[in-house]
């Protein structure tokens, strides 16, 4: 098997171990990071640089191994690679180049100090140790993500408003952390995650991105993969997301309900996954594979317009782009969608099902949220009574 065109650089043979993955595998890149450290070397009379709630996650990311082999901010080199190749400069798949923008002046005292505190909310929680700093082309980076540079998509409005320069280095996190939600508490390191899933004894896990609360849809392609694997790695998504999107509590909450009422405890693990919605489609469906591989997952569930927004990507562009990374390391999944059939009286999906559209009933997201929005929840028969009763109980279950 050969590597996409789009990777001709690093066309290879493809070993049958790589191609056939019936256990779990190794992180990506062969080990996991772990960049927590004592709190010693913070002290408040360090040069620092403020950063969000993004850059929080996305720093505590690497330290937790998540974002594997990644051990802090990529330099000029890896991102260039990423944006032309997909991989880093060794050859590694990688798609979301993981950046630290700053103004000039900032990058001058960056490589001035060397060691740079990183605080949040006047908190010095991380150390980056300056490599090098570099000038990029927003238009190039937005291009070569989201395959568009218009502003209305989320991802390139936000790519547009980084500052100019962006500065490498290795990092590491204090291991001082202070519990901020009950969301946290279900925030595990690939570490944990991993030693759970040895001591399950599964040797197949396949896992599920989920920005949506769940509804009956969601749950038969999930029960359909545990007939075939040995665990479900439930994981959502918890960070920011597009204006519309159901708010994490209640994504949260909602999955709560489903597992407690309707699955097997010792056949699922919940995992909350803290980083920013990126909406990059095909390649944030890479990026979403490789994390739920460092987590321990043997497969991955990807969906018809995976990290998708508006129009922006085709259906299926996210399940042709794995063509061009068979040395990733995880088995994609491809199941078709779920939908319920009037004349079947259950629960379908096209291979099994001969009827016509018109006695198909499907409950997108996108579906969902205007049924909500209008007062109009969905029937039994598509949503749990259970999760209609965690979206009832918010006044507000849409992010503004």
């Amino acid at each position: 098997m050969l590597v996409g065109k789009g990777n001709r650089k690093y066309m290879k043979k493809v070993s049958g171990s790589e191609c056939n993955i019936d256990r779990i595998p190794n992180p990506h890149g062969g080990a996991l990071v772990d960049q927590f450290v004592e709190t010693k070397k913070l002290t408040d009379d360090m040069h620092f640089v403020d950063i969000d709630d993004n850059l929080r996650n996305d720093i505590e990311n690497i330290a937790y191994g998540i974002f594997s082999p990644l051990n802090g901010f990529i330099g000029n080199e890896d991102f260039e690679n990423i944006l032309t190749f997909g991989r880093l400069k060794n050859g590694l798949p990688w798609t979301i180049p993981i950046i630290l923008d700053v103004d000039k002046h900032t990058a001058v005292k960056c490589k001035e100090y060397g060691e740079i505190s990183l605080r949040y909310n006047n908190e010095h929680f991380a150390i980056l140790y300056f490599d090098e700093y570099y000038k990029y082309d927003k238009l190039r980076l937005a291009k070569s993500l989201y395959l568009t540079t218009d502003d209305r998509h989320p991802g390139v409005s936000r790519t547009f408003k980084l500052k100019d320069t962006l500065v490498s280095g290795k990092i590491e996190v204090s291991k001082k952390r202070v519990m901020q939600s009950q969301l946290e508490s279900y925030r595990l390191a690939p570490s944990a995650t991993r030693k759970e899933i040895y001591n399950r004894k599964w040797n197949t896990v396949v896992g599920f991105q989920t920005r949506n609360i769940p509804h009956i849809a969601h749950e038969m392609l999930q029960k359909a993969a545990l007939n075939i694997y040995d665990g479900l790695f439930i994981n959502p998504l918890i960070g920011k997301k597009k204006k519309g999107d159901f708010r994490d509590e209640v994504i949260f909450e909602s999955y709560m309900k489903l597992i407690e009422n309707y699955y097997p405890k010792n056949r699922v693990m919940f995992v909350t996954l803290h980083t920013e919605m990126r909406y990059a489609g095909p390649k944030e469906a890479i990026h979403h594979a490789i994390m739920r591989k460092n987590f321990g997952c043997s497969h991955f569930i990807v969906g018809r317009d995976h990290a998708g927004v508006g129009d922006y990507y085709q259906p299926f562009a996210a399940h042709e782009i794995f063509n061009e990374f068979p040395d990733i390391g995880i088995h994609p999944i491809f199941f078709p969608t779920f939908y319920y059939c009037k004349k079947c009286l259950g629960y379908a999906n096209e291979r099994t099902c001969p009827h016509e559209f018109d006695f198909r009933e499907e409950l997108s997201g996108t579906r969902m949220r205007k049924m909500v929005t209008e007062g109009d929840l969905p029937r039994k028969h598509l949503l749990r009574p259970e999760i209609a009763e965690v979206i009832t109980k918010f006044q507000d279950p849409f992010v503004k």
